[in-house]
């Protein structure tokens, strides 16, 4: 997938959530071609690399919103799971540290899924000084 096109899928599953740019967790396993099961107990086996600032789960308040607003269908596309919601940090710690071992196709395709993430979170370029 090219850089540009990646960059508007990520562009148009970050939500403001609590203040926070985040996506969900069905969105990111969309991403990363894996079921959202299993991104979740990669998340819960490495529980510790995911502090509240990387990650939160939604409350149902949150959930209902996000119904009405029309973003998701219905609460039922969640199975009756609790969604998680990741932040920046949260998904590049999620490119690290949740994906099980795969060939060097697969680490360049989660390289470029991150790429597009930090597009997007950040869409202006960071300024560093002189």
């Amino acid at each position: 997938m090219k850089a540009d096109a990646l960059t508007i899928r990520v562009e148009r599953r970050i939500y403001l959530i609590r203040g926070e740019k985040v996506m969900l967790d069905y969105e990111l396993a969309a991403l990363y071609n894996v079921e959202t099961r299993v991104l979740k107990q990669a998340v819960r086996r490495n529980a510790i690399r995911f502090p509240a600032d990387f990650m939160f789960e939604l409350t149902s308040g949150e959930v209902e919103k996000l119904v009405s607003q029309n973003v998701i269908p219905t609460r039922g596309k969640f199975g009756g799971a609790v969604p998680m919601a990741f932040t920046e940090q949260g998904v590049a710690m999620l490119s690290s540290a949740a994906q099980p071992a795969r060939g060097p196709g697969q680490h360049c395709h989660h390289a470029n899924i991150l790429c597009g993430c930090v597009r997007c979170f950040f869409p202006t370029p960071i300024s560093h000084g002189n």
